[in-house]
């Protein structure tokens, strides 16, 4: 398989270096947010990969895992429709579902409450226009994550859209998307309706979200932000399989046991209400002096019905952020300094009662969680003649729990972490117009989330420990010429105290620290930017190919009376490699031709079961027609063309064997897109 794969790939970047004449535009020019410190690509410091809306095409309504998953370094997985798992540079030990160890910002705001946690998948691909995504700790801007983090970007340009599509297994979409200047506002009002039927039973997905939007130019010097964002989602659980059960029938949900009932008998899923609502100024007293500032806060109605129980969350949160920045710039050189907080509260009153076939039995616990979270940073950023760029962080991280017990009896508990320094160093030198070459050396620090601390096995763990380390790293950018952008990347990450889930024999997860592991990895990224060919028939064409090269282990890692130290890091493969290859012929028809190899994977923590590799192929056309002063984008995306079986989320670390979540085969999706 993976000789096939290579083979593709090959032929593929044969056919581009054969056609090449121009480039339309250089990767190196691309510029970054990096938290409110724009800069180009080639010369940042950071280890940091964009999403781009060529990438963004080649999603499905309803997710964002193959753009995600063409960057190296970046791992998206789906074990049904709406359950979704993130890692940069690691493992998703520590989710059962959701995303956990990396924050995630959509524009100015904080999706990720003050524990960590994020509900990645209430957001519909439809409304974000762009992504950045910073991998490792970069604690000194972000805090204290050790995965890394998500920048999520919204419309900034006028547009008038409706999209409609369909395809396998019920799946409907229907988008809508209005983006207006209007004087000194710009507004974005943002609709979105998704659902599935899937491929498995009880897995079926119902999501509705309305976005809106203000940005207010007040002034030459103030700049007044408002959003408001509302997602309902519901969606159905199946549940993870033996190999022996997705052998003989792939589409079945998880059966029942002697001693338990399976996944469509207790009618297993998700039910999540969100509102998210925030303002933010961003004001320029002088050409160097500026104060921004943003209060946001969220609501959570989540219900869980699961196997042994039926979970009521009511979650409130509030956030703040506030930086003061300062610049100043000389003949060959510019300093810039932020000084500022960044901290939120999670207010969390869960209920869990007998789960009776989907309805509320009798009550079983019923606790009130509480996390306070935040940091303190100054940063630094240095440019030299536009060759030498340092960014100097620090950052003072605290985080504490309390809980309370309700019923059935009373009782209290707190957990509060030791405050953690977290520096960051990063340095780039530009050799060469376009060469640059990058290291970087940091510290992350990430506590237990609130689903940690008090897991599904409903328990309070007050002997549950943050996960720390230090990241080190080194990197090359090559652009060559107009033709080719080159990048490479090597890091090395010692973790401690990493948080490992489990499960007991009722399928409830619960986690462990599981000392040591180290972190060594290779990172390749090589892209062709779309070339037009001067040619009637084979207009344009581009290519990328990314690669993830790993080695992942435990160290000093015993559970009783095992010893996983040498083990390979659970979850985690050794080579991830991605291509995408875009044609366009006749100058209107546009192929998306992607490719996406897993090495096989360890799934337990004793390395005694693992996945088989696989390589899934997709393929989409996309033809724009001109009606007048309108236009009609149509499309047409076969998804796991070479229809293979295989896993795209497994459940690391199951009870009784169950790893598997099979992912659809051969399936299609058609839609139009009116632009107006």
């Amino acid at each position: 398989m993976i000789k096939l794969y290579i083979f593709l790939s090959i032929f593929s970047l044969s056919m581009v270096w054969s056609q090449i004449r121009d480039s339309v535009n250089l990767i190196s020019e691309v510029r970054i947010d990096s938290y409110k410190k724009p800069t180009t690509y080639i010369s940042s410091t950071k280890s940091v990969a964009v999403i781009s809306e060529n990438l963004l095409n080649q999603n499905p309504p309803e997710r964002l895992l193959e753009s995600i998953n063409q960057l190296a370094g970046t791992r998206m997985e789906e074990r049904s429709p709406g359950s979704y798992r993130i890692s940069l540079r690691g493992s998703t030990l520590r989710s059962p579902f959701g995303i956990r160890n990396v924050k995630v910002y959509l524009d100015d705001f904080i999706l990720s409450d003050a524990s960590g946690n994020t509900y990645f998948n209430v957001i519909s691909q439809g409304l974000i226009t762009r992504m950045e995504v910073y991998k490792g700790p970069e604690g000194g801007d972000y805090g204290a994550m050790t995965g890394g983090t998500l920048l999520l970007k919204t419309n900034n340009q006028n547009n008038l859209s409706a999209n409609l599509s369909i395809g396998s297994y019920g799946t409907f979409n229907q988008k809508f998307d209005f983006s207006k200047h209007l004087g000194k506002h710009f507004f974005q009002i943002f609709q979105n309706y998704y659902q599935t039927d899937s491929y498995r039973e009880q897995s079926k997905l119902k999501r509705k979200q309305f976005f809106v939007k203000d940005n207010f130019q007040y002034s030459n010097q103030g700049l007044l932000k408002m959003m408001l964002m509302y997602s309902d989602l519901d969606y159905q659980t199946p549940g993870g399989l033996t190999l022996e059960q997705m052998q003989n029938d792939r589409k079945q949900a998880r059966p029942s046991t002697k001693t338990t009932p399976g996944s469509k008998e207790q009618k297993a899923g998700i039910r999540n209400k969100m509102i998210l609502a925030g303002l933010s100024n961003d004001y320029q007293f002088s050409p160097n002096f500026s104060h921004f500032i943003l209060v946001q806060g969220s609501y959570v109605d989540f219900e869980n019905p699961f196997i042994t129980n039926l979970e009521n969350r009511f979650e409130k949160n509030f956030a703040l952020i506030t930086h003061f920045n300062y610049e100043k710039n000389w003949n060959r050189i510019s300093l810039a300094y932020r000084l500022g907080f960044e901290g939120g509260i999670n207010d969390i009153y869960v209920k869990n009662f007998d789960n009776n076939r989907g309805v509320e039995g009798k009550p079983q616990n019923f606790d009130r969680i509480k996390n306070v979270s935040g940091f303190y940073f100054i940063s630094q950023k240095l440019n030299i003649d536009e060759k030498l760029f340092t960014d100097i962080s620090v950052s003072l991280n605290s985080n504490s729990y309390d809980w309370q017990r309700l019923y059935p009896e009373t009782e209290y508990g707190k957990a509060k972490f030791q405050n953690q320094w977290l520096p960051n160093f990063g340095i780039s030198y530009i050799l060469d117009q376009g060469f640059s070459v990058r290291g970087k050396i940091g510290k992350g620090n990430s506590a237990p989330t609130n689903e940690e601390i008090r897991s599904s096995t409903q328990q309070f763990n007050a002997n549950l420990n943050p996960e720390y380390g230090w990241n080190k790293e080194i990197g090359i950018r090559k652009q060559f010429g107009n033709l080719l952008f080159l990048e490479g990347s090597y890091f090395d990450f010692r973790m401690k105290d990493a948080i490992v889930r489990r499960q007991n024999d009722a399928g409830q997860e619960y986690f462990v620290n599981a000392g040591e592991t180290v972190q060594k990895g290779f990172e390749l990224l090589l892209e062709f930017k779309s070339f037009d060919l001067k040619n009637d028939f084979l207009s344009q064409l581009g290519f990328r190919f990314s690669g993830s090269f790993y080695h992942f282990k435990f160290e000093n890692y015993k559970q009783n009376a095992q010893d996983f130290s040498g083990n390979d890091l659970t979850g985690v493969p050794k080579i991830s490699m991605t291509s995408l290859i875009n044609f366009t012929f006749f100058k209107s028809l546009s192929v998306d031709y992607s490719h996406f190899y897993t090495s096989k994977l360890p799934l337990n923590d004793g390395n005694s079961v693992w996945s088989e590799p696989s390589l899934v192929g997709n393929i989409q056309f996309r033809f724009p027609l001109q009606l007048d002063k309108n236009r009609l984008n149509l499309s047409l995306m076969l998804q796991n063309l070479y229809n293979t079986d295989y896993v795209s989320g497994f459940d690391i670390n199951a009870f009784g064997n169950r790893y598997y979540n099979p992912a659809a085969r051969r399936n299609f999706i058609i839609g139009v897109e009116a632009l107006f």
